[in-house]
């Protein structure tokens, strides 16, 4: 077999262990938010509600990256839940508004609590400035591409 050599390959690889700590972290995320009713896609769209505060159903989608078809289930199980308010734009009547509503907000504290909690357990072996650092690589990775990361939720 004929070996084909790398040229400037980096000593480490990061891609697998990215995925295999995303996937610890994935799998215990759900675990709990399912008690609370939510899903990760949830989390994400109260989040940017949240900071945004209302908005236009379909600036929401362009923030998500999501479709007419998708946004509007989600936003009909946020609805369901009384997690969020959609209603008529007074100044476009075409137009829905998205409001996340108290209920939505309270949920959003306990979710992110468990989930600090989860993040605890998974980053355990890092101390604070450790994870300062993590969070600040990621989030320069994540910002590197074409696409929004999607904590710039302000812009």
């Amino acid at each position: 077999m004929v070996s084909v050599p790398v040229v400037n390959a980096p000593v480490h690889r990061s891609g697998a262990l990215l995925d295999h700590l995303a996937r610890r972290v994935r799998v215990r995320s759900e675990a709990v938010l399912t008690p609370l009713g939510l899903r990760p896609r949830h989390l994400v769209a109260l989040t940017v509600l949240r900071h945004r505060g209302d908005c236009t159903q379909q600036s929401l989608a362009a923030t998500l990256e999501m479709d007419g078809t998708n946004i509007v289930g989600l936003l009909n199980e946020l609805e369901a839940g009384n997690l969020i308010e959609r209603r008529r734009s007074p100044e476009d009547r075409r137009r829905h508004m998205v409001e996340l509503t108290d209920a939505g907000a309270k949920q959003l504290a306990k979710a992110e609590f468990a989930l600090a909690a989860v993040e605890d357990e998974v980053l355990g072996a890092l101390d604070e400035s450790q994870r300062e650092m993590l969070h600040a690589l990621l989030l320069q990775a994540a910002r590197g591409g074409e696409t929004r990361c999607p904590t710039d939720v302000d812009a």
